[in-house]
């Protein structure tokens, strides 16, 4: 695990219980989500802060610096189901991730 890696491991930590308290978590709830997944070759539960936007009934993450990251790779191909939880509603849908072609990498949420 690299310096980015467990600096990015620290913030996870500290930022997604912040999301479920009352007053920060309806703050940060228009543009953070917790990601709840299970890891398609480890099998653990992941949960994790990512920021969002709205695009129709999907919720689309952008992965910056996706090379740096791992997590997205479990939504490549057909997607894997995922829980998001935006203000304390947690919703269960399918995550697909796309990478462009100049690179960006996408993570499509669309819920059952």
């Amino acid at each position: 695990m690299n310096l980015f890696q467990r600096s990015a491991a620290v913030f996870n930590k500290a930022v997604t219980p912040l999301l479920s308290l009352p007053v920060v978590g309806e703050k940060l709830g228009g543009s953070m989500a917790v990601l709840s997944y299970t890891g398609r070759r480890s099998g653990k539960a992941v949960s994790l802060p990512v920021s969002y936007r709205r695009r129709g009934d999907d919720v689309v993450v952008g992965v910056a610096m996706p090379d740096q990251k791992s997590w997205w790779r479990n939504f490549t191909g057909t997607g894997a189901p995922v829980t998001v939880t935006i203000n304390s509603d947690a919703r269960t849908g399918t995550a697909v991730a796309r990478r462009d072609d100049k690179g960006a990498v996408t993570v499509t949420i669309t819920f059952a």
